[in-house]
């Protein structure tokens, strides 16, 4: 048997997750320059995990002009956080607090005509009517339209309510030529307003896929969540990542032949070996699906994660390499260096990098720069 190097893992000697806004004020400015319309800086789930307040301010120095969320809380905090442009949101339940809307200066999206029934009740407050344009999930389906935009207006008549949007979702965003549908049914729906005496200023339709491959989407605005963090759906515009997961080696082990690693040894080694011990795992946001293919990059090139994922750390292969304990290790990066990317890690995982960039627990520590 080899011998094996502890260390005593320190308070410094942590998982760290770095946020880059540069990199999100890059991005932000280059979906502004891609439209001659307004740009929606989408913050929800904690800014795509790059912390909503730091991410809505960000956004909003680089050119953004609204901010969209999908809770009322959410709304709320990117004011707290010192935002005063205008703030969408839009998954809103029956019995949302419709007067702490008002009192925050936040836009509430209207699904159906039972939700605007209970919003105006608690009015005044801006809405923007929010359609299935293909997606039969959130919004007022196509059959109950009419009836959406009739109340809409007797609403707005009366004080309740100001109508300033219209908008919808498009299914199929990622693949070329799939929006005319989508589109198609939202310029129908606007009109359908149009002719119900409303005035809705904004028709918003695209998120970041259609922002960049579809100009005929744009509209009034664009909502872009994934493209401020670096995430391009599409495949086909590289725009810059800006989340960087370390952690350090907290102990190395020189392993003989044949040696079983992990829960249920699905790794055993071919030869005799070095083995490091990072102390991050799938509480930490790491997929435990990407066991077996996930690589880290340590000691100056990519290394194999062997074994499986475990909840709170994970093994790495480094062959016969000087790594020593208190060496750190990158997870994921921007990929400048050689180092795996978010969009690797969803690849081994078989998901999004959304789901990547969401799901980075708690207990990692998170520094912005």
């Amino acid at each position: 048997m080899g011998a094996l190097v502890t260390s005593i893992r320190q308070a410094s000697a942590e998982p760290r997750l770095t946020v880059d806004l540069s990199a999100v004020a890059a991005n932000t400015r280059r979906f502004v320059e891609l439209t001659r319309g307004e740009v929606m800086a989408v913050v929800k789930a904690d800014g795509f995990g790059h912390g909503l307040g730091d991410a809505a301010r960000t956004a909003v120095a680089a050119g953004a002009t609204w901010i969209g969320v999908t809770s009322l809380a959410e709304g709320v905090a990117v004011r707290e956080s010192g935002v005063d442009v205008p703030v969408l949101s839009w998954l809103n339940p029956v019995d949302v607090d419709v007067r702490t809307a008002a009192r925050y200066g936040i836009d509430l999206s209207v699904p159906s005509p039972h939700h605007l029934a209970v919003i105006e009740q608690a009015g005044p407050v801006r809405v923007h009517l929010q359609l299935d344009t293909g997606m039969a999930r959130d919004g007022a389906s196509p059959d109950s339209w009419l009836a959406l935009m009739s109340a809409a207006r007797k609403a707005e008549l009366a004080g309740k309510i100001t109508v300033v949007g219209v908008m919808g979702h498009l299914p199929c965003a990622d693949t070329p030529g799939a929006n005319g549908p989508g589109r198609r049914a939202l310029i129908q729906g606007v009109e359908m307003a149009r002719q119900a005496g409303l005035r809705p200023k904004l028709r918003h339709l695209a998120a970041t896929s259609a922002a960049l491959t579809d100009p005929s989407t744009h509209l009034d605005m664009i909502r872009i969540g994934a493209g401020l963090v670096g995430i391009d759906p599409s495949g086909t515009t590289r725009l810059r990542s800006a989340l960087r997961l370390t952690a350090p080696v907290v102990q190395v082990r020189r392993v003989d032949a044949g040696t079983g690693v992990g829960y249920g040894h699905r790794h055993v080694t071919e030869r005799a070996t070095t083995l490091a011990l990072l102390p991050v795992g799938y509480a930490d946001g790491l997929p435990r699906a990407a066991s077996g293919r996930a690589e880290v990059f340590l000691g100056g090139r990519r290394r194999p994660v062997v074994g499986v994922i475990s909840m709170d750390q994970v093994v790495v292969d480094v062959e016969d390499d000087p790594v020593l304990p208190g060496d750190e290790a990158v997870v994921f990066g921007p990929g400048d260096d050689g180092e795996p990317t978010v969009g690797d890690w969803a690849r081994w995982a078989g998901t999004i990098p959304h789901e990547i960039v969401t799901g980075i627990g708690a207990r990692v520590r998170r520094f912005v720069r």
